[in-house]
């Protein structure tokens, strides 16, 4: 008895007894990135864009700007364009979590 008391202090000791759980989420089915209508203050953010030119166009129309022209894909991941927003020329960036932001950057 005197001995599995002494390998289980020692084994407690040492950390080897002490299971590690990870974190849990309560919904899994949760998305890495979210942005969904807010405003992401760091956009655009550079990354690796998965987004083809056709569907980063059709992502900056779908957000009420038209005659998307000059897009292209940067060295960053952030497609960039001109684009018409209300009737005014505008810069606009796509990068790749979705954020569409105005403005050169």
């Amino acid at each position: 008895m005197k001995i599995a008391l002494a390998l289980c202090t020692a084994l407690a000791s040492s950390g080897a007894v002490y299971a590690q759980t990870a974190p849990t989420t309560p919904n899994p089915e949760t998305p890495a990135v979210t942005t969904p209508d807010t405003a992401n203050p760091t956009a655009p953010v550079a990354g690796e864009n998965s987004f083809t030119e056709a569907q980063a166009k059709s992502r900056i129309e779908d957000k009420g700007y038209s005659n998307v022209a000059d897009l292209k894909l940067g060295e960053d991941g952030i497609w960039r364009a001109k684009a018409d927003k209300g009737g005014a020329m505008v810069e606009v960036a796509l990068d790749y979590q979705g954020n569409i932001t105005e403005g050169a950057k």
